[in-house]
């Protein structure tokens, strides 16, 4: 419902009153035409109120010539109105698209850059990078580009494993995930600890600068400082900033849990569709020729076009037409053998931990386990490893 009424406030409309002794036959004439009138309000035998569009109107005024009846326009409503009472006043106007202007100037504007990740690489770094590249505060959001700005910071930092660029409000946040940086490749003029990037049990420290905090038995948790860059002057009881290195080794512990039905569904298209049709506002969307889907089991598609093309301004229009498609399925049970079920999870699990060691581990066991509940094969690989946990972190990227 907010969705109409948004689209019949930018469209237009006028609230009218009809007097007369055939209004019925008013109503159903304008039905026969596909007049669109909402909103019918009767105060009397012969008195109606009801709104319309203002095409709607012009049309209704030859069916009111036929049927003897008096039609007055109460009310007009809708952004078409505001601007045709503007142009009588040129002040007005002038002071209200000056208003428009401003408030399109103020919303269109990047006010903050927020980045997101970098524990690695200083962000007064990133954000010069940013600004030789013509990326600043005060930009319009319409000229930038967020593919370059990936691109402008992949060619720079080979090691960002992932970044995200997106615009929020007036506020560009860019979200990065930094891969452990060489030591040669860590620029040694930043003051950083060295931190656990998973958790583990100690087994060898071995510090070149800074000093270390953990010992041989310690748990340690992601995150956690094991050499850190801060050190003491026992002179003047001030706090030194250092560029901490070192390795340290430690138990690790990789687990991957994979669950498969042992009997699955399969899902298969009959080959029978049903269509739909519709309009969407920013998140509303309304659907043309509603009706009941026919189908129990069905998968739907949804397709968005642009109801006016704006792209070569750098506009994005907030109706879009949508085609909505259910595709009907069937669905039929098919049982599994256990046997091949367990090699091909353990295989799946096995693939999934890979992932995630790194080139140094040492594995030094490996576990599988398998479990039936409820129709469900649970196969968990635990695999146990001595790495060197350590990365490093700026001292100022996070509060310490």
């Amino acid at each position: 419902m907010l969705a109409i009424k948004i689209w019949n406030y930018f469209r237009g409309y006028v609230i009218i009153r009809v007097e007369g002794l055939t209004l019925e036959r008013l109503l159903n004439l304008a039905a026969n035409y596909n007049i669109y009138l909402w909103d019918i309000k009767r105060y009397s035998n012969i008195v109606i109120e009801m709104k319309s569009t203002t095409k709607g109107f012009k049309e209704l005024r030859d069916i009111v010539k036929k049927v003897g009846c008096r039609i007055e326009i109460k009310e007009k409503i809708g952004f078409p109105f505001i601007i045709l009472k503007l142009r009588e006043r040129k002040m007005l106007l002038a002071g209200f698209l000056l208003f428009l202007s401003m408030i399109f100037v103020l919303t269109s504007t990047i006010w903050k850059i927020e980045i997101i990740g970098n524990e690695q690489t200083p962000k007064e770094e990133i954000n010069s990078l940013l600004k030789d590249n013509n990326i600043f505060i005060g930009k319009l959001k319409f000229n930038i580009n967020k593919e370059s700005i990936k691109d402008i910071l992949i060619d720079n930092y080979d090691y960002f494993s992932f970044i995200s660029v997106n615009i929020k409000g007036t506020k560009l946040i860019i979200e990065i995930r930094e891969q452990d940086l060489p030591p040669e490749k860590i620029d040694k003029s930043y003051p950083c600890h060295v931190v656990a990037k998973k958790k583990g049990v100690i087994v060898k420290v071995i510090p070149k600068n800074g000093k270390a905090i953990v010992e041989k038995g310690q748990v340690v948790n992601e995150g956690e400082i094991l050499i850190t860059g801060i050190l003491n002057n026992e002179n003047t009881q001030e706090n030194i900033l250092v560029h901490a290195e070192g390795e340290v080794f430690a138990l690790t512990r990789y687990s991957s849990i994979i669950k498969e039905p042992i009997i699955k569904n399969e899902e298969t298209y009959t080959g029978k569709v049903y269509k739909q049709r519709g309009i969407k506002i920013k998140d509303k969307g309304i659907i043309f020729m509603k009706g009941n889907i026919p189908f129990s089991n069905y998968k739907e598609f949804e397709v968005e076009k642009d109801l006016i093309t704006l792209g070569k301004l750098g506009i994005e229009f907030p109706i879009k037409k949508v085609d909505h498609e259910y595709k009907e399925v069937e669905t039929k049970e098919i049982k599994q053998n256990i046997d091949f079920l367990k090699q091909s999870t353990q295989i799946k699990a096995v693939k999934e931990i890979n992932k995630e060691l790194s080139k140094d581990a040492q594995i030094q066991s490996k576990n599988t386990r398998y479990q039936i509940e409820e129709n469900i094969l649970i196969t968990q690989v635990v695999v146990e490893t001595i790495e060197n946990i350590g990365r490093k972190q700026i001292i100022g990227n996070r509060e310490d």
